[in-house]
């Protein structure tokens, strides 16, 4: 039977094209890894679903790849100022501020903690209280915080992943203008 060579345009049918775009991922990050192993390179490759989930494939990891390709020095004379360096900034202004909102959040937790332990008489330091110690209420009050937290900590961690992968693509883009 063999192989057919098939057109290159967009696939209309949306249901299609999510198939052709896991097929083609799997195997864009197979030969990805191919290379990574018989050359001994490291790589990184960040793609976007037609949903708009990001997907990542890095030998060692995405994130030592992306470091070094954001802080490599390029040649002072063949420097140019790209049109996205405010984009950019901008960009890295906000991811600062998630960072220390991130820091903030962390402190007012501890200092929320703390303020529970108090309000219940519990000890502030020394071992932590056993579950045999808590109420059942107070169990279920635990369980439901906690829960809160997890959701609160995934909503914050794509918000995060999100404004990192769009720092990411910006400084991307600058580079392959700015440089050489």
């Amino acid at each position: 039977m063999g192989r057919r060579k098939i057109e290159m345009k967009v696939v209309e049918d949306s249901s299609s094209r999510q198939v052709t775009f896991s097929k083609r991922r799997t195997g864009l990050f197979k030969k990805a890894n191919e290379l990574a192993t018989l050359c001994g390179a490291e790589i990184a490759v960040l793609v976007f679903s037609p949903g708009g989930k990001p997907f990542s494939f890095g030998h060692p990891n995405v994130e030592s790849i992306a470091d070094r390709f954001l802080n490599q020095e390029c040649p002072k004379s063949k420097f140019r100022v790209s049109k996205n360096d405010e984009k950019a900034g901008r960009l890295n202004q906000q991811l600062e501020d998630m960072e220390s909102q991130l820091e903030a959040e962390k402190k007012r937790g501890l200092v929320l903690d703390k303020a529970v332990l108090k309000a219940k008489g519990l000890p502030l330091k020394g071992k932590p209280p056993s579950f045999g110690e808590l109420s059942r209420a107070d169990l279920r009050k635990m369980k439901a915080s906690l829960e809160a937290l997890r959701e609160n900590v995934k909503e914050k961690a794509s918000e995060m992943e999100a404004s990192s992968s769009l720092l990411l693509l910006a400084n991307g883009r600058r580079d392959s203008y700015d440089c050489c």
